[in-house]
């Protein structure tokens, strides 16, 4: 009977990474693509997650003549070594001299007349993680924005989002939308972002109603119910799929006083504080590359150690309260606990009060019940990849 379960096991684990190495993303699919944009300018929103065999998107397209006069670069930078929220500056990609247009300087997150004036056709390539408030789609539905503004048509590139194979957390209420949270759609929307870009059309979320020209080029060989395993980090902060995976949860205590492991080798991984009491794990935050100043700097920091979870569990939970819980309970700070950038976060305004209230996780995990079913049926009609 064990050698039977290894056997299954072996043969799970084969088909898994089978169909892993069979998926194609969108942009190998250049002869869906090319068509539409041989003999135009072309801007290019990416950084350095659009790979396509080995070679960035970028390079690839100048390598084949196309007119690549632009790049749009979002936060992290188009290399993405730069640290969350920082302001990254606008240059030219030393390898192809094409220019770069950062749309996280502090200036131009809405690209200017001169920048839209450039182009024909925008094209998309970004590895997403499927988070409300990771900030990839953000830009991107901001440049759909001023695409239908401006007439510009857009081409989204899609790729596999490893956190696709489930919804969970509220919906955001639009009272606290933000670059952390743009979009009326749960915390783990499950989605790709050509399905996003589709229901964002589909659903009249830009401004003012209005529609951009849009064409998505499928991943091949993908369905929701594939883990797919990123083979490059999708920013400085989620080096591994592990801090993927814990990264719905664990990214609350970006607003409290908590840190998370950044400027540590795992960052998303943990959490811990210098106050935190009953805990023998501890670390201790650096200034690093892609984590400059840190949350508690410098100071020993006592709390949990998530890296022994397994994916499975990880899984169960979802997007999961008690991490955040056990911390306020632990430090018995009351709402100075929280700061105000939890419900830009969170989306609601209920969690926190039902955190100070001494709620449990599960009784307020309910309260987002009818929301993640509301946006399932919502989303139905955008999916391009079997769920």
């Amino acid at each position: 009977m064990k050698r039977l379960n290894i056997t299954l096991l072996l043969f799970i684990l084969f088909t898994v990474s089978h169909a892993q190495n069979n998926i194609k993303v969108g942009a190998e699919s250049t002869n869906e693509y090319y068509p539409l944009i041989i003999g135009k300018r072309i801007a290019v929103m990416s950084n350095h997650t659009g790979i396509v065999n080995n070679e960035h998107l970028v390079d690839m397209l100048v390598r084949e003549k196309i007119n690549v006069v632009a790049i749009f670069s979002p936060e992290h930078g188009f290399r993405g070594n730069a640290d969350a929220g920082e302001h990254v500056g606008s240059s030219v990609d030393e390898k192809t001299g094409v220019p770069i247009r950062s749309l996280y300087d502090g200036k131009e997150r809405k690209p200017s007349k001169e920048s839209m004036d450039m182009f024909d056709i925008l094209i998309i390539d970004i590895q997403d993680v499927g988070l409300r408030f990771y900030t990839y789609y953000v830009t991107m539905v901001r440049l759909m924005d001023v695409c239908a503004e401006y007439g510009k048509k857009v081409v989204v590139l899609d790729r596999p989002n490893p956190n696709g194979h489930y919804i969970d957390g509220p919906i955001l209420d639009m009272k606290h939308k933000s670059g952390v949270g743009w979009l009326p759609i749960p915390i783990v929307h499950g989605m790709t972002l050509g399905e996003l870009a589709l229901m964002v059309n589909g659903e009249k979320w830009l401004t003012d109603g209005k529609t951009c020209d849009l064409t998505v080029i499928k991943c091949k060989n993908y369905t929701h119910k594939m883990l797919y395993k990123l083979p490059v980090a999708p920013s400085p902060n989620l080096p591994t799929m592990k801090s993927i995976y814990l990264y719905p949860s664990t990214c609350l205590f970006e607003a409290t006083p908590v840190s998370l492991g950044r400027g540590t080798s795992f960052p998303f991984e943990v959490y811990g504080h210098p106050n935190m009491k009953g805990y023998a794990f501890s670390f201790t935050p650096r200034s690093i590359s892609g984590a400059k100043n840190p949350p508690q700097l410098n100071k020993l920091c006592y709390g949990v150690d998530l890296r022994n979870m397994s994916d499975d569990e990880i899984f169960a939970k979802g997007f999961d309260l008690t991490y955040i819980i056990d911390a306020y309970n632990n430090l018995n700070m009351g709402d100075h606990f929280f700061r105000s950038f939890f419900e830009k976060l969170v989306g609601v305004d209920y969690i926190r009060k039902m955190i100070i209230d001494g709620k449990p996780a599960d009784e307020i995990k309910k309260m987002w019940k009818s929301d993640v079913e509301k946006f399932r049926l919502q989303r139905k009609p955008y999916l391009l990849y079997e769920e």
